[in-house]
């Protein structure tokens, strides 16, 4: 009975390989010390597989590719948003190595240095932010990469776990500028009789002032405040009336001085006049007598 040979995995030939780091190793003998080199490779099919491997050998290109086959077993499949960045920001530590990597809207590129822009360009990633916050060795930061990378979940991985439909939740997560896949799902997404939420901050109190304005109402409510408008009405009427307030310009206020000082000096003049007519009138009636 004749069997038939195993299929050769065709995506193979599609898979690209990144030389993270390459140096030289020694193994101590009786006779003395043998020198070999390790190297550390990344292979991806550009796709959303990726994988890394480590290899050691006398010469460099068998180093290399010891390195190649050991990642090509090791390949696995990270889920990304529209096929360009992640799904939502991660960290991930191995050792000492720490990197933090955080979704980017279209356009970013891959802002990563080192061992993680390999990772990246091997996995198909065209938008990323990276930043390597620990240990310098490409062991550890290769190593924390693809532990931050396992933690990637996907609002399908999610809607399974839940019970819900994948775009249910793509219409409620916060859209990234320059999203396609926000729209469409939030069209497909069954309507809720759920109010929307309220805003909160400072963005939130304009606008509930704006259409405080329009409306005519006031307080948090949103109900007019008949009580305060009445307790105001009252408290206006209760209050005197206001005097009105009256000013006068300089040159009015001289002028009128000047001709209160002339009816004064008047008067006094006429008193004087009045008391030397008795006196004239008192000594003529001595005289007579």
């Amino acid at each position: 009975m004749s069997r038939t040979a195993p299929r050769k995995d065709d995506r193979d030939t599609e898979l690209v390989d990144r030389l993270v780091h390459i140096n030289r190793v020694a193994k101590v003998v009786k006779g003395g010390r043998r020198f070999g080199f390790a190297a550390l490779v990344v292979v991806g099919d550009m796709k959303g597989r990726v994988g890394f491997g480590h290899g050691k050998a006398r010469e460099v290109p068998e180093a290399v590719r010891k390195a190649g086959d050991e990642a090509k077993r090791r390949l696995q499949r990270v889920p990304l948003r529209e096929g360009r960045t992640l799904h939502h920001d991660i960290a991930g530590r191995h050792g000492a190595g720490k990197v933090i990597l955080r979704a980017a809207p279209p356009g970013t590129g891959i802002i990563a240095g080192g061992p993680l822009r390999a990772v990246f360009e091997a996995l198909g990633m065209q938008d990323v932010v990276a930043k390597s916050v620990g240990s310098s060795n490409p062991y550890n930061m290769v190593r924390a990469v693809f532990a931050a990378l396992d933690q990637q979940a996907s609002p399908r991985l999610i809607a399974a776990r839940r019970g819900k439909k994948a775009p249910e939740l793509i219409a409620r997560r916060q859209p990234m500028p320059g999203d396609k896949d926000v729209g469409e799902a939030a069209k497909d997404a069954p309507k809720s009789d759920a109010k929307p939420q309220a805003k909160r901050g400072a963005a939130g109190d304009k606008a509930r002032k704006g259409k405080d304005e329009k409306s005519g109402k006031s307080g948090k409510s949103g109900k007019p405040n008949r009580g305060r408008d009445d307790k105001a009405k009252r408290a206006d009427a209760d209050k005197p009336p206001a005097k009105p307030l009256v000013v006068e310009r300089k040159g009015a206020a001289k002028s009128a001085s000047r001709s209160s000082a002339s009816e004064t000096a008047k008067d006094a003049g006429t008193d004087s006049d009045k008391d030397a007519g008795k006196k004239d009138e008192s000594k003529d009636a001595k005289d007579g007598s």
